[in-house]
């Protein structure tokens, strides 16, 4: 139970992160309903002077609810910051007071992503940085300008990473859709990581002990006959005494002579 409690809790704030916390403060808050009590400041109904038991209950659901917006921004942040939003009614006005007091001004918002936008545009895959910590420090760029409000395209970060690897690992033109279906494509094909592509294993043959073909194409089957020869056991272009034959026609014709 305790520990149940604990998740419901809404994320702190103490002055710090505050682009991270919004983030976090936002899904809190939709989970609870309460969202739009913050954003557009929702207001309850107005009761008429003949209104309903339906309509009353209504109000008061939807008084509670603004009221428990601002109670859920109260416990989420610290005693110093809670200063700063202590007079406000609303949870729309505290929500701006926090946004004013540590998000900055429009101004100051903008230079910070542009700030980022050049980082990311000049952050370069340093020489000993393995590719998955080069990525990991551009994706850290990436994430600091999303929680500013921006977009980057996973395409663009593709790009960007693509046009950073070193030459030894990086795909020629063209390459790219089809480089990894193609070199899986092979894996499958050998199911060995370790022999080269275009080559598959076999069973061992029982006729010749080989592993580079099929048994029922073997050169050395016992059932198979020589055109040459017309012996049982091999077939033609392993025959050795088809390779005996012209010289034993020669000395024949030369006997005869």
């Amino acid at each position: 139970m305790a520990t149940s409690s604990a998740s419901l809790l809404p994320p702190t704030f103490n002055g710090e992160q505050y682009h991270m916390w919004v983030v976090k403060m936002k899904a809190y808050l939709r989970g609870q309903s309460l969202w739009q009590y913050v954003d557009e400041e929702k207001q309850p109904p107005q009761l008429g002077p003949n209104s309903t038991l339906n309509q009353i209950r209504l109000h008061e659901e939807e008084t509670a609810k603004a009221s428990r917006a601002l109670s859920h921004l109260h416990a989420a942040v610290t005693d110093q910051v809670f200063t700063r939003i202590m007079a406000c009614e609303t949870a729309k006005e505290a929500w701006d007071k926090l946004k004013e007091e540590f998000g900055g001004s429009t101004q100051t918002r903008n230079m910070q992503v542009l700030n980022l936008r050049r980082e990311f545009e000049t952050l370069k895959m340093q020489e000993a940085e393995v590719v998955k910590e080069y990525v990991d420090r551009l994706m850290n760029v990436v994430n600091k300008i999303r929680l500013l409000g921006e977009e980057i395209s996973d395409k663009r970060i593709v790009e960007k990473v693509l046009v950073s690897l070193p030459e030894k690992i990086k795909p020629t033109q063209g390459e790219n859709k089809k480089f990894g279906g193609e070199k899986r494509g092979k894996e499958r094909a050998n199911k060995q990581w370790n022999k080269p592509a275009g080559f598959k294993v076999f069973a061992p043959c029982s006729h010749c002990k080989q592993k580079n073909h099929a048994e029922y194409k073997c050169w050395f089957r016992p059932n198979v006959q020589c055109n040459a020869c017309k012996q049982l056991g091999h077939i033609e272009k392993v025959c050795k005494n088809k390779q005996q034959q012209p010289a034993q026609q020669a000395q024949t014709a030369k006997d005869l002579q």
